[in-house]
């Protein structure tokens, strides 16, 4: 079987972004705001892979770009809070933010947060004093926070090479066939090729999926579709004769 490392992986520095996984907040102590915001900035590198520090830049959970003052469960674009937190009542600011970094599922029980807290109450301060810098100067932040973080943006689909843009897609019993624009045909046990959808601006083109790389030993992979209906409509049920 042909490896999935034989993909293009010219994109991998991009992919790597994908990969940067953990949750918005973490654990206890009193709440002072007089933190270290370039310090937060690194402590925040634990919540990356669920947020963003763009506005409208939703990952699983909501962009905090904005998030000072808000009331919790009320971002802008963001569909997946929980019925808890969208009832809580919860403003987030220093004390707050503080007890919800400490143990979410103490501040706001029945919360989907993953993460359990930030023990270090003096890592929550820093924390806290970049997540009010970014919400006071947007984006950008106070002292250019904001370059240290984009290298973790999420990869733009649109720009891989032909090693990487599927031509077709066929399934025979347990195996499907992916072909890229470049000629060669890849094949996948079928419970190793995740079926994916990327509705954003950085999403494949219509009617045009990609293919890239799902897990260290090569033989695992994403396929993604820019809507739902292209998922049926691309992929054929085909057995060629052996």
């Amino acid at each position: 079987m042909m490896k999935i490392r034989e993909i293009d992986m010219s994109n991998e520095k991009v992919f790597a972004a994908v990969a940067i996984v953990a949750g918005v907040m973490m654990a206890g102590g009193p709440a002072v705001a007089d933190g270290d915001a370039e310090q937060g900035r690194k402590a925040f590198r634990q919540c990356a892979a669920c947020h963003s520090i763009e506005k409208g830049a939703h990952r699983t959970g909501p962009s905090l770009a904005n998030i000072w003052g808000r009331k919790a469960g009320t971002i802008d674009g963001f569909r997946r809070y929980s019925k808890a937190l969208k009832g809580a009542g919860v403003v987030w600011d220093d004390k707050t933010l503080d007890q919800w970094l400490a143990n979410p599922k103490s501040l706001i029980p029945g919360n989907r947060m993953v993460f359990s807290g930030m023990a270090d109450g003096a890592e929550r301060q820093d924390l806290i004093a970049f997540l009010k810098g970014i919400s006071d100067g947007g984006a950008e932040t106070a002292g250019g926070m904001q370059g240290g973080m984009m290298g973790q943006r999420l990869p733009n689909l649109k720009e891989l090479g032909p090693n990487n843009q599927v031509k077709s897609v066929t399934h025979c019993a347990d195996t499907y066939d992916v072909t890229t624009q470049n000629g060669e045909t890849h094949q996948f046990w079928e419970l190793n090729l995740r079926l994916k959808t990327d509705s954003s601006e950085n999403g494949p083109p219509k009617g045009a999926p990609v293919l890239i790389p799902g897990g260290m030993r090569g033989d695992r992979a994403n396929l993604v579709f820019s809507s739902p209906e292209e998922i049926s409509a691309i992929i054929k049920e085909q057995c060629k004769n052996e």
